[in-house]
């Protein structure tokens, strides 16, 4: 069994989704697909929250580009024959999020449970159009199983409930594909969470750790750790071979490659890949543990 995650990058256009929808039916064998929003949809989301709270009646205008781009998507890629069935899932999950808005511009105010519930939707919605694009597919919602609690007011990993959860709900479950939504997760309470910005990754390493999956693939929009920005270095170079303690030294101080806690799951497990392709059908970075070696990156 493999995990692969795809950014919003990897799924920010028809076209990347096309190559999404490529790569994971042409896998040999069971893979857990770990998806994030729809590319720039998060932002739009706080944003939008963020404006209504401000009482700022352009939060409508936000809402309604919103609610047109996830309808572009579905209109572009999703065959004929199961939009008005996909419709029917995501336009409740609009409207929902459109009265959350409603209620914020009401009230004029945002605490950070009502962002944890608005960010949540990019997921949610992504997940499930990505789950009819691709044959076979089944959707489960990663706030059943990936949990959270407090600690020093802040959301982290409540490993033993997930672990438990994860385990009860996958060990049994006979799937070709199955699609999750990365980055939100629950609290015991129920309420919702997530893991972070970046949290997607995070998630699918939780995922594969758990399950000893046989590699854990993370696609995103640069070829690998590189020694500089290639946003801002022109000439920055791939690093060919990278421990983990050097990645995770990386991540802290700023690479955004992989997100920080990422790694962490993975530096635990006996055989493990990551990958990541700018374009989803060129080179690649892995990140490797292997029984009886050392953990490393190689970009390949």
């Amino acid at each position: 069994m493999k995990v692969l995650k795809f950014g919003g990058t990897s799924v920010g256009t028809v076209e990347s989704l096309r190559n999404v929808k490529s790569i994971v039916e042409g896998q040999e064998e069971p893979v857990i697909v770990v998806v994030s929003a729809l590319g720039g949809i998060t932002d739009q989301l706080i944003n939008t929250a963020r404006l209504a709270a401000q009482g700022d009646i352009s939060y409508l205008d936000n809402y309604a580009r919103i609610v047109e781009r996830h309808h572009q998507v579905i209109e572009g890629i999703v065959p004929q024959a199961l939009q008005l069935d996909l419709l029917s899932m995501v336009n409740p999950l609009l409207e929902e999020l459109g009265n959350i808005y409603r209620g914020i511009s009401l009230i004029k105010d945002l605490s950070d449970r009502t962002l944890d519930i608005v960010v949540s939707y990019g997921e949610r919605l992504s997940s499930v159009i990505i789950s009819k694009i691709i044959d076979g597919a089944i959707h489960l919602d990663s706030r059943n199983f990936i949990k959270t609690e407090k600690q020093w007011n802040k959301h982290v990993l409540d490993n033993d409930t997930t672990q438990r959860l994860v385990h009860g709900i996958f060990d049994d479950l006979k799937y070709d594909v199955v699609i999750v939504p990365g980055f939100i997760a629950s609290d015991n309470a129920g309420d919702v969470t997530n893991l972070g910005r970046g949290g997607s990754d995070y998630t699918a390493a939780i995922l594969a750790a758990a399950l000893d999956a046989k590699v854990l693939e993370i696609w995103t929009d640069v070829d690998g750790f590189m020694t500089a920005d290639p946003r801002v270095i022109s000439n920055a170079l791939i690093i060919d071979h990278l421990s983990f303690t050097e990645a995770m030294e990386l991540c802290n101080f700023g690479a955004k490659v992989i997100y920080p806690p990422t790694i962490y799951p993975v530096l635990h497990q006996e055989y493990l890949q990551s990958h990541g392709s700018r374009h989803l059908h060129q080179r690649a970075a892995s990140v490797a543990r292997r029984k009886g070696h050392q953990g490393y990156i190689v970009n390949q």
